[in-house]
Order: structure tokens, then sequence, then C-alpha cells
């Protein structure tokens, strides 16, 4: 059984298409059905029902789910320790929310050389349903994100909270509607709610950015305006390059960090989790 078959199986779980699994994968979506068809054939059942907006999984899908993780993580777990090299015997992998990342990775990975002299860490950012998915799947063993969903194979617990001011490149208040140079930066599933309920019958935005860091980069070389974390805009604050939007309602939010429970070495990833919250103090 060919493992890029069963790791395009649990990509197209995650994304829920071909198409996207084939753009994570970074192959194309003729090759993912190629594998899915040829792991059909030598499991002789169907895993996948093909709509025209996406796929689910059939009762052997499901039924496969459990396995194809089990292997892929074993495979992929036996293969970093088999190629560790001479003196190193601990693997830690770290998932972070995309606009974490120059917050908190840099400053871990410093601490982690520190305090794990003998291991060897490894991080990724991605959306934070997409590291719940990998940690879920046991891709992961430690996940920074937003709104973790349940899982029973992991420890969910605060990390930090932290605040989002809008922001604009001139002085004015808060407007109500579609307002020109407004950057609706995606911060996540609830504070796409809590907007929505605050600006009521923007049902759109003209420019939508998932990386605050390029959205910040955007107002500032264009001008406009923007939901920023508090800590972030700070300095720019201070300087006059930007200006708190009077009247703009703040959001509070809550940064969790997720542990997979099931690891191999325990005592790595609880190092790995003090060095997180050492970096964030």
């Amino acid at each position: 059984m060919n493992i890029e078959h069963i790791r395009a199986f649990l990509e197209v779980i995650t994304t829920g298409s071909f198409q996207h699994a084939a753009d994570q994968l970074h192959v194309t979506q003729s090759t993912i059905s190629a594998r899915i068809k040829a792991l059909e054939d030598r499991l002789n059942r169907q895993l996948f029902n093909r709509k025209r907006n996406g796929v689910t999984l059939t009762t052997g899908g499901h039924q496969f789910h459990s396995s194809a993780v089990n292997i892929v993580r074993a495979w992929e777990r036996g293969q970093q320790v088999a190629t560790l090299p001479e003196g190193l015997n601990a693997f830690v992998t770290l998932g972070v929310e995309d606009n974490h990342w120059p917050r908190i990775v840099p400053g871990w990975l410093e601490r982690m050389a520190k305090a794990l002299p003998d291991g060897v860490a490894s991080a990724i950012s991605e959306r934070s349903d997409i590291l719940m998915e990998k940690l879920r799947a046991g891709l992961l063993d430690i996940a920074v994100l937003y709104d973790p969903r349940h899982c029973a194979e992991a420890r969910i617990e605060p990390l930090i909270s932290e605040e989002l001011v809008m922001v604009s490149t001139n002085r004015r208040a808060v407007q109500s509607g579609v307002v020109p140079g407004y950057v609706f930066v995606d911060w996540g599933e609830t504070f796409r709610a809590q907007h929505s309920m605050h600006f009521p019958g923007v049902f759109s935005h003209k420019l939508t950015i998932r990386s605050s860091a390029v959205a910040m980069d955007h107002i500032l070389a264009n001008s406009g305006s923007g939901y920023f974390l508090a800590e972030s805009v700070a300095p720019h604050i201070k300087s006059g390059r930007l200006h708190l939007v009077e009247g703009a309602p703040r959001f509070q939010r809550t940064v969790f960090i997720a542990v997979r429970i099931d690891v191999i070495a325990p005592e790595s990833i609880e190092t790995a989790v003090a060095a997180l919250r050492d970096t964030i103090a």
C-alpha cells in the first residue's frame, strides 16, 4: 500500500475536495484522483461519495479513516526517528496559526535549542481549522490556534488572551456600511461572527486578507483601516502612522494550545509546551 495514496486520502478529508487536497500537496487534481482510485482498488471499497460541491466519506471511508491516520503517523514517526542525526533522540512537531508565526515561532525555536538540545523541532503555519485536523490526524504534537474543536486525542488549554482593535492611517470615527479603504483581516470564525454582529448589513468586503502582516503592509502603503492585534499596532500608533478608530468596538480573543495526549515522548512535549508559554510570557 502506497503511503502517498493514504496521505491523499487524509488530505481530501481535511480539505473537503480533490482540488483543495491537490493544492495542499502541491500536485495536480488528476494525481489526487489517481491516488484515491488506486487506494479504493487496493481496498476493494469506495471511500468517497463524489459530488459537484465536494466529497463526503462513504461508510467504508469512515471505517478506514482511523487506520489511515495510524499508518501515516507511524510511517512519519518512524521515518523521523530513523533519520535523526547521531546524538538526537526526540522529535516535536508544532503547528501555529498563520498570524502568530512571527510572535511565537522564532522565540520558541530559540528556547527549544536550549531546553531540548538533543531534540529536533519542526514548525508549520496554517489556518486554525487545518491545524486542528492535522493534530487530530496525529500529524502534529502541538497546535497554537483559535476556535479549537473538541478532540478526544488532545488536551486543550488557554494560552494567551489578546485584543483586536480597529486602526486607520487617517483619523476618523467608526462608520457603518462599506468604508473606503477598509481591509477585512480574517482572524477566524469567532471574529467573523463578532464583526458581523457589530457591523450588520455588510455581507462582503472589497478586500479580505488572511495575513495580518500583509494587510498591515497594504494599509500603510495605500492608506486604509482594519482590525489588528493591539500589541502589534502600538508602535505605529505611538509614531503617528496609525490611529485608533474612535468608537470602534474592541474584540477580546483567546489563543489556545492543543497538545496530543498519546505522544511517544511526553517529557519532550511538555518541555516544548513550557517553551511556548515562556515565549509569550
